[in-house]
């Protein structure tokens, strides 16, 4: 198969969370173990930091990768989902993973993959520590998918163990308490393993509390231990509680002194992380007059401070693209958004969208008003026709949302 067969027998033959949802989601990590035993335990050989959390597992992994880079060291970085292009996940030094080396794994693995009903997810996770072995990485960032106790990353034994903040977000999955959700995320903490707490709620500090206790771990809560932080070229205002866990765990990783990080490393790899990763989908400006803002904020955690942005901006008229998958609680997203915004209501085009009639119908009862429109893209382009140069345009409420835009 070429790269884009591949690609399609891996998105058609295996569930998967992205497009289907709840049916992806397994139980344990045996398919990890049992492939990770069929590739002779490629993880075994890696050095990696696990990143955990609600929000902010991205901007945290590709900070902390830029950082790295910027410190001559060769770093393995693998995050989910993708944006545009599925080797988006798969990365060493900012450079996505080759088509021939996703083919070549998919084809010699196939009929063990078919055998053991893998899911999309677990494949992955196995192509990205097979590659990362493969090219000697001197260290490797892995961002959990979702959770964490039963994440298929969860068989790494990591230098550091990141969490960046809970809240109720895949609560049919995680739990509907924050003390639940805390609970699975902390799942990734390893005996004798440092631990690094970005955001903590009183519910949630004395999980993480208990945590280090029963694994002999010792723990830094960033929020009280970093106060100044450096410049970034990631500019959403919830940039704050990423920077200054990424520079809690470099103080950790320096301290083990296995890595030479300075402080012009930290300062450059912040300014750089875009240039150094190719970080796209935080608070991202894709135009100028009317300014035009996507961000890939999803829930309640991320959408208020995203929201309460763009009311500390400057514009005659706010126009707002939206559109969700189909597992959102409206009733809880909705109140966040302003009414004094024009909706262009639109459906992200995967399975697991929401039908945009049905997303206008709800927004209605919380004075949100709109048209629908029949893609994103159209309702982009229709927001761009009617604004004037002062207005301002946000596109978001999902990460489908915003591929579709990039």
């Amino acid at each position: 198969m070429n790269y884009q067969e591949t690609i399609n027998w891996m998105f058609s033959q295996l569930p998967m969370y992205q497009t289907q949802g709840a049916s992806a989601y397994k139980e344990d990590l045996t398919n990890t173990i049992l492939l990770s035993k069929h590739l002779s335990h490629p993880e075994r050989d890696l050095k990696c930091i696990h990143v955990a959390g609600t929000n902010g597992k991205g901007s945290t992994s590709h900070l902390l990768a830029s950082v790295l880079q910027e410190a001559s060291y060769k770093v393995g970085l693998y995050t989910s989902p993708h944006l545009k292009d599925y080797r988006e996940r798969i990365k060493i030094n900012g450079k996505e993973i080759s088509e021939k080396f996703v083919c070549e794994f998919i084809s010699k693995n196939k009929s063990f993959f078919e055998e053991n009903q893998l899911s999309f997810f677990e494949m992955t996770v196995g192509l990205a520590f097979e590659y990362f072995k493969k090219e000697k990485t001197d260290i490797n960032i892995i961002e959990v998918g979702m959770g964490g106790r039963l994440d298929s990353t969860n068989i790494i034994n990591p230098l550091i163990s990141v969490i960046t903040n809970i809240g109720l977000d895949h609560t049919q999955f995680l739990g509907n308490t924050l003390e639940a959700i805390a609970f699975e995320k902390a799942g990734i903490i390893k005996n004798y393993t440092p631990i690094v707490i970005g955001e903590y709620t009183l519910e949630t500090k004395n999980v993480f509390l208990n945590k280090a206790k029963e694994t002999n771990s010792e723990i830094f809560f960033a929020s009280e231990l970093i106060e100044k932080t450096y410049p970034s070229a990631l500019l959403g205002d919830y940039q704050i509680h990423n920077k200054k866990t990424v520079l809690q765990t470099i103080k950790v990783l320096q301290s083990q002194n296995k890595f030479k990080i300075s402080e012009e490393n930290i300062k450059n790899g912040f300014q750089k992380v875009i240039k150094n990763t190719g970080l796209q989908g935080r608070w991202q400006k894709l135009k100028e007059n009317p300014k035009v803002i996507c961000d890939t904020a999803h829930n309640l955690h991320g959408l208020k401070i995203v929201l309460n942005q763009i009311q500390n901006e400057k514009f005659e008229q706010l126009h707002i693209v939206l559109g969700v998958v189909n597992d959102k609680d409206l009733n809880e997203i909705l109140p966040l958004f302003p009414k004094n915004a024009k909706y262009y209501f639109c459906k992200p085009n995967i399975p697991r969208g929401l039908d945009a009639e049905l997303l206008q119908k709800t927004a209605s009862k919380f004075e949100l008003y709109g048209k629908v429109y029949n893609s994103v893209s159209n309702a982009y382009q229709e927001a761009l026709g009617i604004s004037s140069k002062k207005d301002f345009i946000y596109i978001g409420g999902s990460t489908f949302v915003v591929a579709e835009v990039l």
